[in-house]
């Protein structure tokens, strides 16, 4: 068999279980199961820069905020919180009802009451320079912070950042436990302790992950049931996805996430919707995705500084065809600024950008001027090369020279990242829901290296608009000035929106409590199996 460990790993799961609760018969509603591809590199918050991370740690952390699918943010550890008027302190109160899952470092009682003196060191060891955490942005504007008492926690910004509670949703900002951390026998990436709905059972890298239920986890629903439902989370590592996505479609998982090339015209129709042989088998949960696919031109490159040449390529391709033939239908080709659906700040398009006559007139003028034939560099890697090609022949059919450059994705972020590519592909997901977050791609004094702003864009109303917004409070007003800024980064094109994703979900028609999000955030506290 080429996958022997599966059969094998569905037994140690059940092993696990019933084990731990032999008064109860243990069946296989009660385990949710997903395949992660990607693998896992660490369990530890204070590394999860991306989702194959985020993910699992979002079953066995908490902070002090948390986001709902519809991304506000909502108490967590703390019950409450305020805001001085100028944005500057944030003061926290803690409940007095969260512990730690069970380790016999804590003593007799094997766990102990989260306070907010551990928010203090949590923070504290994510700032260190001996741990190296790459979450060290997120208290990029932070000038102190102090536990006042067990249950008060106050942090003290250098300047108002608005997005800023937001970004304590992060698992950056998850509280942990200094008697575990601060073990030298404990290698807490592969041992982690936290609050979490499920603890840590068991990790056999590249094989199994698998979580059980906390049974002193806080949350309960809304009628006064204790949270999770699940008794476990169990996690294989196949590292193809077509094999992963086999296994799915014969039962062995619960859930795949999002499309890839290899059965993506398997289950899915091209308008979008599942393929008829699995409409009473498989429920498809879709909704918008913090995730802009988008063009990106060099501003100091010659051509690319020409907006009639960026205009013109914004207007030369259907999206729809794009979406329709390239996605299936998982995206939204009606664009308009950088900002998605999704966030405050979004304003949906009116007209479809299609306009293969402007586009030509556009590049008429151009040539006229120059004197000389048009030829663009697009550089790319391997798995957008499908949508590459079809732009490379919608554009050549205006009279544009378009050469594709492949390249390893590495090498791909490296070159957009030092400024050296002429025309590259690129996306942006949300790291916090606040328009913020893409707006800064945009703001000069961002220039790559030193910040986002990898096309050197600089336009004097918009940096001014961006400082107006980080002193604007009031997230009414602030959402306006977004709009504004986001019509500039329409009208000027440094980047070509290509399409606003979705979130793209199947799972077996017997999980119940899903849903999706538009972090594309997986939270199971609320997942139920019949």
């Amino acid at each position: 068999m080429k996958y022997p460990f599966n059969y094998l790993f569905f037994i140690s799961i059940l092993f696990l279980v019933s084990c731990a609760k032999k008064e109860n018969q243990f069946t296989d509603n009660d385990v949710f199961r997903y395949n992660e591809s990607a693998n896992i590199q660490t369990l530890d918050p204070a590394f999860a820069r991306n989702m194959a991370i985020i993910w699992p740690c979002n079953q066995l952390f908490n902070g002090l905020v948390q986001l709902d699918d519809s991304l506000h943010v909502k108490p967590d550890i703390a019950k409450s919180w305020t805001i001085s008027e100028d944005g500057l302190n944030y003061k926290f109160t803690l409940r007095n009802d969260v512990y730690f899952h069970k380790h016999s470092n804590f003593g007799k009682d094997s766990t102990r009451l989260v306070t907010a003196h551990d928010f203090e060191y949590s923070f504290d060891r994510v700032l260190s320079e001996r741990l190296a955490s790459p979450g060290t942005w997120v208290f990029q504007n932070v000038k102190d912070y102090q536990a006042k008492n067990d249950s008060v926690f106050e942090i003290y910004l250098e300047k108002p950042f608005p997005a800023f509670l937001g970004l304590l949703s992060m698992k950056y900002a998850s509280v942990v436990p200094k008697e575990i951390t601060e073990d030298p026998k404990i290698d807490f990436r592969s041992n982690p302790i936290g609050t979490g709905p499920f603890q840590f059972k068991i990790w056999e890298e590249n094989v199994k992950l698998v979580f059980r239920k906390n049974p002193l986890y806080y949350e309960k629903d809304e009628k006064g049931q204790q949270l999770p439902y699940l008794e476990s989370v169990a996690i294989s590592f196949l590292p193809d996805k077509q094999s992963g996505f086999l296994q799915f479609i014969q039962g062995k998982l619960d859930l795949i996430s999002g499309l890839d090339p290899s059965y993506k015209d398997e289950i899915l129709q091209p308008d979008g919707k599942l393929q008829e042989k699995y409409e009473d088998r498989i429920k498809m949960l879709t909704g918008p995705y913090l995730n802009t696919e988008y063009l990106g031109f060099n501003m100091n490159d010659p051509l690319m500084k020409e907006k009639r040449i960026r205009q013109a390529l914004n207007y030369g391709f259907d999206r729809n065809k794009l979406v329709a033939y390239l996605r299936n239908g998982m995206g939204d080709g009606m664009v308009n600024g950088i900002i998605p659906n999704g966030l405050a700040g979004f304003v949906p398009a009116k007209d479809h950008l299609y306009n293969s006559a402007k586009a030509k007139e556009l590049i008429n003028e151009v040539k006229n001027i120059r004197k000389t034939p048009l030829e663009i560099t697009l550089s790319t890697n391997n798995t957008y090369l499908d949508i590459a090609e079809y732009l490379q022949r919608e554009w050549e059919k205006l009279g544009i020279k378009v050469k594709i450059d492949v390249m390893p994705p590495s090498t791909l972020r490296q070159a957009i990242a030092t400024n050296k590519l002429e025309f590259f592909r690129g996306s942006w997901i949300a790291d916090y829901p606040d328009a913020e977050n893409y707006l800064s791609l945009f703001y000069s004094n961002n220039f790559t290296p030193n910040g986002p702003n990898y096309t050197h864009f600089k336009n004097e109303k918009f940096d001014a608009l961006y400082q107006k917004a980080l002193q604007t409070v009031n997230d009414t007003e602030r959402a306006e000035i977004y709009k504004q800024m986001d019509a500039i980064i329409a009208e000027e094109v440094p980047v070509i929106i290509l399409f606003y994703d979705k979130v793209a979900r199947f799972t077996q028609n017997n999980v119940h409590g899903l849903g999706t999000n538009p972090m594309n955030s997986l939270n199971l506290k609320y997942v139920k199996k019949e």
